[in-house]
């Protein structure tokens, strides 16, 4: 089998930011990358889950909104994925930084309801608070 493209990066020289991962049938692929790779320090499960249900929920809501395909996390516990169509570097950079500011605002995770979530119970808002707060710190830096 052929190895996919993000097996073929090297993890022992990836760090933390915002990586764009190539385009496929017009839709690019963002790395964001909040842990460096096989450091001992990983995203809590929980943490990941509320990080997922806030950041997707403000993208899809941003002026963004129809260019967004996927927003998730990785298996590793490194970050997540965003797959956009019709958006550049600069745009998800400031489209990123907008969303994760407002993430402090949150007083509950959207879509945490038993009928709106296949995992309604794991949620950590104050983790992914603290973990998005990080992250925001590492965008601006770029």
């Amino acid at each position: 089998m052929d190895k996919i493209p993000s097996f073929s990066k090297n993890h022992n020289e990836l760090k933390k930011g915002l990586h764009f991962c190539g385009t496929a049938n017009s839709v690019s692929t963002w790395d964001l990358r909040f842990k460096t790779p096989n450091g001992g320090d990983y995203l809590a499960p929980a943490s990941m889950h509320t990080t997922e249900h806030l950041i997707a929920t403000l993208v899809r809501n941003s002026a963004h909104k129809n260019d967004i395909i996927y927003f998730g996390p990785m298996g590793c516990r490194t970050g997540y994925y965003l797959l956009t169509v019709n958006m550049d570097y600069q745009q998800v950079k400031q489209l990123l930084i907008e969303s994760f500011s407002l993430v402090p605002d949150f007083s509950e995770v959207p879509g945490n309801k038993r009928e709106e979530c296949g995992n309604y119970l794991e949620h950590d808002l104050n983790a992914a608070k603290t973990d998005c707060a990080q992250y925001l710190e590492v965008l601006k830096a770029l």
